[in-house]
């Protein structure tokens, strides 16, 4: 028995020093797998053409030791990725499963026309979607992330809003598909919410213009 766990004991030690002799260059002699074709699924064609090539760099690394931080880097470059995997399908092919993020509105900076994508980065486009809303303003995008958020948990329906106003105050007013004007105050906008969800749906004020909730406890019905 002693004997048979000396062995162990040897054969672990010559592995470990086979292992710390080479460096990752000379790994390449004990036949790790080296890639050889690797595939990006989930964006438009051009778009996986585009990071196909700038993923050159792949070819022929070793698939064992490959490093997720350099895909990432240059994966990441592209605005429009949300999230994204990486597959190895031993011996030496690679699967990048990429998943876009979702365009939340349309807005304009220098001149250009951006999405606005709910990773929060700003994705330039010259096929504007009609179906989102449009944010007038120099926004901060984290700001309306937020403002997403809350509308989300809320039971007014984001689908309803046909563009959205900021200011440099940070405040916002929407303006619905039926041409209704919501102030929004600064602060409490859950709490905003709550309150236009239960006006909005009301037949009662269907005729209602402009809501105004800037002022805690006051709510201003124009028209």
């Amino acid at each position: 028995m002693p004997l048979q766990i000396n062995r162990k004991i040897i054969v672990y030690l010559f592995i470990f020093f086979i292992l710390g002799t080479y460096t990752n260059k000379k790994f390449s002699i004990l036949n790790f797998p080296e890639i050889n074709s690797y595939k990006i699924i989930g964006l438009s064609n051009i778009k996986n053409d585009q990071i196909h090539q700038d993923l050159s760099i792949l070819q022929n690394k070793n698939l064992f030791f490959l490093e997720k931080k350099k895909i990432s880097k240059i994966i990441n470059s592209y605005p429009v990725i949300e999230r994204f995997s990486v597959f190895k399908h031993y011996p030496s092919s690679l699967n990048i499963v990429i998943e876009r993020t979702s365009f939340l509105a349309l807005t304009k900076k220098n001149g250009h026309d951006f999405y606005i994508g709910s990773n929060g980065n700003l994705i330039l486009t010259d096929n504007k979607r009609t179906d989102l809303p449009f944010v007038f303003g120099n926004i901060k995008i984290s700001d309306f992330l937020r403002l997403k958020k809350i509308i989300d948990n809320s039971n007014f329906n984001y689908d309803n809003i046909k563009n959205l106003y900021y200011f440099k105050s940070r405040r916002w007013d929407i303006e619905t598909k039926d041409d209704l004007i919501i102030k929004l105050p600064f602060k409490r906008l859950d709490v905003s919410f709550d309150i236009l969800s239960k006006i909005y749906d009301n037949q009662k004020f269907k005729d209602i213009e402009v809501i105004d909730l800037r002022q805690e406890n006051l709510v201003i019905l124009d028209g």
